[in-house]
Order: structure tokens, then C-alpha cells, then sequence
């Protein structure tokens, strides 16, 4: 049939049921092949356009799916890069105007006053909520993009990666509290994850915040002042010559130890505890990620609240002393907002830290477990909020693809967690730091014959 007896685009207009068909098939070409009606039915050259934008986004959907299936931390590095992702946020603006164009020249098309009475309005509807559909997605889709952009240059640096050691990434995790009982902030969760750079498989080792006596490498400033062991001699500068006090006193009292730290975004007191947490650990860290916990309680209610399983009754303080008791969190399986989690790790009322130490564990490994792509995707302007300013690291940038495909990795495998409490035959008041080492080696570099233990 020539192209001149086509009913699409030279159609008996005296036949609604004729004119209601091609509406229909208008109407469908125009969501499933952008530009074809036009081609068709309309302005020639405005459908090529709009076919070739169609088959360039169909092909770059291929590419990018041929990519994460063959490469998925190379679609990652692009994904976490502010650069590309403004990119992609001009790309769906420029198609999500094109749609709205050519859904318009399509409704044009479609000659609603010839076609039945009765199906005007449902094809009227139909190009509507397509035209929402199609061009709000590539609407929200930018401002997606903006808004990890946003979020991802204002947490993550522009520095240098790392390469691994001994096949490992070690990260120190400080957990950051600072109450009005305190002078400046103190980390009251101290852990360093330990993460195989291949396999994924993570070993988190956690450090009791009252460790006394904490060595320092011959390469570390504090060495020089502390050289056995943090206040062991004539004691320190602060109240309570503790792990978490070391944080404290370099970051108020002598911060010109570290004077780069800054302009490589961490901070002196942060370079002064992953200097401590080397020599404890025997491993070389890194990076650091230092959370906010007044913070955390914001973004574990941008998730939804976190769902964990308590042992035994938890108090809730009535007040920063930590004495008086305003309500329990009770045994059992329970969904807490923000503020109760945040108290069900920090709670102190007839506890000890070796206990709060497991608790705090415990709400990480939760949260963890419920920040999954669904979850972040439905609730992402207050999670990237929260983010923002509960999160603080020298992670830069240009590996957060890398590391968000070893992620997927970890979290199909177990975790092997090494405690440095009296139960695991630590005393943290009374340190066998070579103990601590071997129990930190053993940990992340079993021997061959045996599995990592659960």
C-alpha cells in the first residue's frame, strides 16, 4: 500500500469508527516509538527527530545493561560521579521536554473531534497519563541526579584513591557523640571493617572506647609524646586517658600534629585515632567514616525506622547523666524511629560498654541491611538530606563505584567479627595489644585450611 492511500496519515475522516482506530494506534506508537506518529502522520522531519532521539536512548539502555552485566563497577563510577550525573540530569530534561513536544503534536494528530463521541475522553485521558508517565520519570530522574550530585560532592572528596594492602581496604568507623557532659566530640563507637578487595568478605573488628594505655607506630606524631602508650607515663591532657579521649585532646589541644589533616579532608583528632587503631589492629587504614550519632537518628527515620530484635529491656534516660530512667525499650522484635535507636545504642543504665558495643553493632548491621536500592530510591531527598550531615570521610569520590560493587559482595557473605573485650580474653584496662593483633590477624588472614568463622 503507497504511502498516499495510508489511512494513518491520509484517512477517510467521514468514518469514526476508522478515525478512532488510528487515534488508538497514534496514541500507542507515540508511547512505545517517541517521533513515529510524527513520521507517519505528521511533520516528517519533527518525527525523524524524535526516532533518532528514541534509538539513541534505546541504545545507550543497551550499552549501559550490556556494561552492568560485564562491568558493573564501571556503570557504578559513572553513577557516584557529580560530572556524569549532571549529564544524565540534562539528558532527561532535554527528553522529557522532547515527550511532552511530541506527545502534544501527537494529541494534535489524533483529531479528536472525528473520532467517536464516546472515546474522545479516554483517548484525551490515555495521552495524558502517558504523557505524565513518560515525562515525569525522566523529570524525577533528573532531579535525581542533581540531588545525588549534590549529596555525593558534599560528603565524598576529590582526593587520591588508596590501593589495597594485603589484598584489603580498612576503614575506621567512628561513631561521634558529643553531649553537653563532654568538652567537644567524643567517638563512643569505635570499629575498623576490614574488607577482602576481591571477594568482599568483611572482617569488623570492634575497639572498646575505655582501652587504656593505646600504643602509637614509631611513624605516628603522638609516639613522640606517648611513646609507651597513650598517658601510661604521666597521663594526658584531657580527664580520662581512654581510647575515645585521644580524639579529644588532639582535636582541642594540639591539632598542629596534624596540620594536613584538614586540607585532606579529615580532621586532627580523626588522623590521631586512625593512628591509634593501626597500632592496635596491626592494619594500615586507609580511610575514615566518621558518623554523626545525633545525626544517625535523623537518618534512620528518613529510612522508615530500623527493625532489630532486643534481647532484653533497654532504658531510655530522662536525662544526659544517664541516671534516671523515662521509659523501656521492650524485649522482642521491635520497629524503632530515630530517637529509639539512637537510645537503644547509646543506653547506659545498668549496662556496660562491652554491651552498648553489641547494641551499636547490632542498629549498623540493620540499617545496613535496609539500605537497599528500594528503600533509598523511595525515600531519597530525606536520605540524602540526612546524609549529608550525618556522614563525614575522605572516601573520594572516584571510588564509590568500586566500592558499592564490593558491597553487593559483602553483604552475601557473613561478617566475621573480632570483639576486643574481656569475653574474647581482651582486657581493655589492661591491654595485651600483641594478643590484639594476633586476634585481628587471625580474623583477616586465616589460615588456608580453615573457613573464616561466622
Amino acid at each position: 500500500m503507497s504511502l498516499a492511500a495510508s489511512p494513518i496519515r491520509f484517512p477517510d475522516t467521514t468514518s469514526r469508527p476508522l478515525m478512532t482506530r488510528r487515534a488508538w494506534w497514534l496514541v500507542v506508537l507515540n508511547f512505545l516509538i517517541p517521533g513515529a506518529p510524527q513520521v507517519l502522520a505528521g511533520n516528517r522531519r519533527l518525527g525523524r527527530f524524535g526516532l533518532g532521539a528514541t534509538l539513541l536512548l534505546w541504545t545507550l539502555a543497551v550499552a549501559a545493561l550490556v556494561v552492568w552485566l560485564l562491568w558493573p563497577t564501571v556503570l557504578l563510577t559513572v553513577a557516584t560521579n557529580s560530572i556524569a550525573l549532571w549529564v544524565v540530569a540534562l539528558v532527561a530534561v532535554f527528553y522529557a521536554v522532547l515527550w511532552v513536544v511530541l506527545t502534544l503534536d501527537t494529541l494534535r494528530l489524533l483529531r479528536l473531534v472525528k473520532t467517536a463521541p464516546a472515546a474522545r475522553g479516554w483517548l484525551a485521558l490515555a495521552t495524558t497519563a502517558l504523557l505524565v508517565l513518560v515525562s515525569g520519570t525522566a523529570g524525577y530522574a533528573a532531579y535525581f541526579a542533581t540531588t545525588t550530585s549534590g549529596f555525593l560532592s558534599s560528603v565524598f572528596v576529590a582526593g587520591p584513591t588508596e590501593p589495597p594492602v594485603d589484598g584489603r581496604y580498612n576503614i575506621l568507623l567512628l561513631g561521634g557523640d558529643a553531649g553537653p557532659d563532654r568538652d567537644g566530640l567524643r567517638p563512643d563507637s569505635i570499629r575498623v571493617m576490614s574488607i577482602d578487595a576481591e571477594t568482599g568478605q568483611a572482617v569488623t573488628i570492634g575497639l572498646p572506647r575505655n582501652m587504656e594505655d593505646v600504643p602509637f607506630n614509631e611513624d605516628s606524631p603522638l609516639y613522640q609524646v606517648y611513646p609507651e602508650g597513650y598517658g601510661s607515663i604521666d597521663g594526658c591532657e584531657v580527664d580520662a586517658c581512654m581510647l575515645n579521649s585521644i580524639y579529644t585532646e588532639v582535636e582541642l589541644k594540639s591539632p598542629d600534629m596534624y596540620p594536613n589533616a584538614v586540607a585532606e579532608g579529615s580532621e586532627p583528632g580523626i588522623e590521631a585515632m586512625r593512628d591509634a587503631a593501626e597500632a592496635i589492629t596491626g592494619l594500615e587504614i586507609q580511610y575514615y567514616v566518621l558518623i554523626d550519632m545525633a545525626g544517625f537518628q535523623q537518618l534512620i527515620d528518613s529510612l522508615g525506622g530500623v527493625t532489630i530484635n532486643v534481647p532484653e529491656d533497654v532504658p531510655i534516660h530522662a536525662d544526659e547523666t544517664f541516671t534516671t530512667v523515662a521509659e523501656w525499650i521492650p524485649a522482642g522484635e521491635q520497629h524503632l524511629d530515630g530517637y529509639h535507636a539512637l537510645w537503644y545504642a547509646r543506653s547506659r543504665h545498668g549496662t556496660s560498654d562491652y554491651d552498648r558495643m553489641a547494641r551499636q553493632l547490632q542498629i549498623q548491621e540493620a540499617v545496613l541491611a535496609q539500605f537497599n536500592p528500594a528503600n533509598v530510591l523511595t525515600k531519597f531527598q530525606d536520605v540524602a538530606a540526612a546524609g549529608a550531615q550525618v556522614v563525614k570521610t575522605d572516601v573520594p569520590q572516584s571510588m564509590l563505584g568500586y566500592f558499592v560493587n564490593l558491597a553487593g559482595k559483602t553483604k552475601e557473605l557473613p561478617i566475621v567479627d573480632v570483639e576486643l573485650v574481656p569475653d574474647n580474653g581482651f582486657d581493655p584496662e589492661d591491654p595485651d595489644y600483641e594478643y590484639a593483633r594476633q586476634l585481628v590477624q587471625q580474623a583477616v588472614a586465616p589460615p588456608a585450611s580453615e573457613e573464616p568463622a561466622e
